[in-house]
């Protein structure tokens, strides 16, 4: 069976077509900057390599693009959209009403829509990459969604739970859900297999857009940055990350604004792009550091330095440190992020070789100094492997 797997982040869209037959990828691509000016598509194919400047508005006309650039043209892979047999999609936020993969049906899609307020950036694009998948391939191929909070329901109420009144969390299910658990799941899989090892007390690093941090223990969250959305944790591109609760009130005493607007403010223009002026793109932010830009340099120290506070916490949480894993668009592919974020961790046990540091191209690169009683891996995440096997398993089922 081929299957499309659709994978939507806050500023982005990425895409694998599958044959699970072998698990052999037909194309890939990436839509980038979606919202942003500079928007392109990224399609890879037969060979070959197809970058194409087109406007994504939102994540609907991304979808509609990454169709036409299957069926069509020299990057084209099937001749006809009746070949893809499923669509698999990841969801940020599936609450306390999903703790498992399912088969897409429209009260699916409604009640996804309704808990759109606990993934702002992320829930309204998957209903729109949903709605757009049902209109063009029809009733006839079934869709599957794959949470991202799945892999979080194994921390235990002690590091879910808020520190407001109960009843907030049995009226309205206020309480940590984490995300990026499809990455999360994979690459913490792919460090246990590669070192041989279940028994790892580990944190693995999801860094992007919007970046978390996750602590897993013989293979399950045990806590995870982000919370009852994907707002808090560490600066993301522009998200403001943990803050004190009363800079909400205190700023919309002082903005006047209020509800949507100040979640906005929060969620769309803070973050490296608040801090920096320049850019919510983490490469933009570093090129104006380099020439000498202070509050570029300024969002670039905050992200590594609360990354670096969050492995230690978890390290103390869990007892002890076997393994960092780093993944993500930043985390793959930032060398310094991941120079700055292992300095001075010798106390742990940690350190990295700046020169294997500098390596790339492999699916898993040990950058481990040869003394460092803690590993530390570069995992190139795979979130859409993992989607796709959980579609084919239901689909298969029915």
């Amino acid at each position: 069976m081929k299957i499309l797997v659709i994978n939507c982040g806050s500023s982005s869209l990425k895409y694998q077509l599958i044959d699970m037959d072998g698990e052999k990828v037909l194309c890939k691509g990436l839509c980038e900057r979606i919202g942003i000016e500079g928007s392109n598509i990224t399609h890879k194919a037969n060979g070959g390599e197809w970058k194409v400047e087109v406007p994504f508005p939102t994540h609907t006309e991304a979808f509609m693009k990454v169709v036409e650039m299957m069926t069509t043209g020299e990057g084209a892979v099937v001749k006809d959209k009746s070949e893809i047999g499923a669509i698999g999609h990841r969801v940020v936020q599936g609450a306390e009403f999903f703790t498992k993969s399912e088969i897409v049906t429209d009260a699916i899609i409604d009640k996804i829509e309704e808990i759109a307020p606990l993934a702002p950036v992320h829930n309204m694009a998957h209903v729109q990459g949903l709605r757009s998948a049902k209109k063009v391939f029809g009733a006839e191929v079934p869709n599957v969604v794959v949470f991202d909070t799945t892999f979080h329901q194994t921390m235990p109420p002690k590091a879910y739970m808020y520190g407001v009144p109960y009843e907030m969390y049995e009226k309205y299910a206020i309480r940590r859900y984490g995300a990026h658990g499809t990455s999360h799941r994979f690459v913490s899989m792919a460090a246990a297999k590669y070192l041989g090892r279940d028994d790892l007390k580990m944190v693995t690093c999801h860094l992007g857009n919007g970046s978390s941090i996750t602590a897993v223990e013989n293979g399950k969250c045990v806590d995870t940055s982000m919370g009852l959305t994907p707002l808090a944790g560490v600066l993301m591109g522009t998200r403001c990350g943990d803050i004190d609760p009363s800079v909400v009130t205190y700023m919309e005493q002082k903005l006047g604004i209020h509800g949507q607007e100040m979640a906005d403010y929060l969620n769309k223009k803070s973050g490296l792009l608040g801090i920096s002026g320049v850019s919510s793109d983490k490469r933009d932010v570093e090129k104006a550091a380099a020439e000498g830009n202070k509050r570029a340099k300024l969002a670039s120290d905050m992200l590594n330095y609360q990354i670096k506070k969050y492995v230690g916490a978890y390290s103390a949480a869990m007892g002890g440190l076997d393994c960092v894993v780093f993944t993500g668009g930043i985390g793959e592919n930032d060398k310094m992020v991941r120079s700055e974020v292992c300095k001075n961790m010798e106390y742990l046990g940690l350190k990295i070789d700046e020169e294997k540091n500098n390596q790339r191209g492999a699916d898993i690169i040990d950058i481990s100094a040869d003394d460092s009683r803690v590993k530390v891996l570069v995992v190139c995440t795979n979130e859409e492997l993992m989607i796709a096997r959980d579609t084919l398993a239901l689909v298969s089922a029915q």
